[in-house]
């Protein structure tokens, strides 16, 4: 089942989440990042100088992935198809792979702030400790304390928990996060995750949820390429 949720009301809950477990608001925040995005490829998509990336940029294909850390959809795939396409596609030099967070819930807002606080090489690790740990942290598990669990997670990378906090009252931090979503929504109509953009065009979860799905619509790009 596919979740909707606006990018309005995840921005006014970024704050609220902020406020709730934080007991503050940082009020020295830094501006708002540069508008997105920095760059157009010529298939229609769109990359940003702080995206994060896996594999050659030299690719014949790029493919842009809009996530949530809350969604359990997310975490199947991150599970269960990412080893694949990233083994198969992203390391041979086939695919150019960007991940950005489109938040559902304020929690993803959080996470993600947390996640952009680490040293670049250990951001995707932190996603996928995120999405494997679901259960120890988000609130669709039942847990209670969501800071609490962020504090845990942010733990088992190398943080302390001011650090997390530091971070997850980042407000610059939470703008830009929200507007690389609100950029998403309005460029790619996206509502739900994980949503992928391929060459520019845009796939739901359920056209490439397994690998072989995912094999037969990277194939057939790749063929067409040739």
């Amino acid at each position: 089942m596919s979740r909707n949720q606006t990018i309005i009301i995840a921005v006014a809950a970024a704050i609220i989440l902020v406020a709730a477990v934080l007991y503050y608001v940082n009020p020295f925040g830094g501006s708002t990042a540069d508008a997105i995005p920095d760059t157009v490829g010529s298939a229609g998509f769109t990359l940003n100088s702080d995206d994060h990336t896996l594999g050659s940029r030299k690719a014949p294909i790029t493919m842009i992935e809009y996530a949530a850390p809350t969604c359990p959809h997310c975490a199947r795939f991150d599970m269960t198809v990412f080893p694949f396409l990233k083994s198969n596609y992203i390391d041979t030099g086939k695919v150019f792979y960007v991940f950005r967070v489109f938040p559902l819930h304020p929690s993803d807002v959080a996470a993600e702030a947390m996640a952009r606080c680490l040293p670049a090489d250990n951001y995707f690790q932190f996603i996928d400790l995120l999405f494997r740990n679901q259960a120890q942290w988000d609130w669709e598990n039942g847990v209670q304390d969501v800071h609490g669990g962020l504090v845990k997670m942010g733990r088992l990378a190398g943080m302390n928990p001011d650090k997390v906090d530091a971070c997850i009252g980042d407000r610059a931090a939470q703008e830009h996060i929200n507007k690389v979503a609100e950029d998403g929504q309005k460029r790619y109509s996206i509502q739900a995750t994980p949503t992928f953009v391929i060459d520019g065009v845009v796939h739901q979860a359920g056209d490439i949820f397994t690998p072989s799905d995912m094999q037969a619509t990277l194939d057939a790009l790749l063929a067409k390429k040739k």
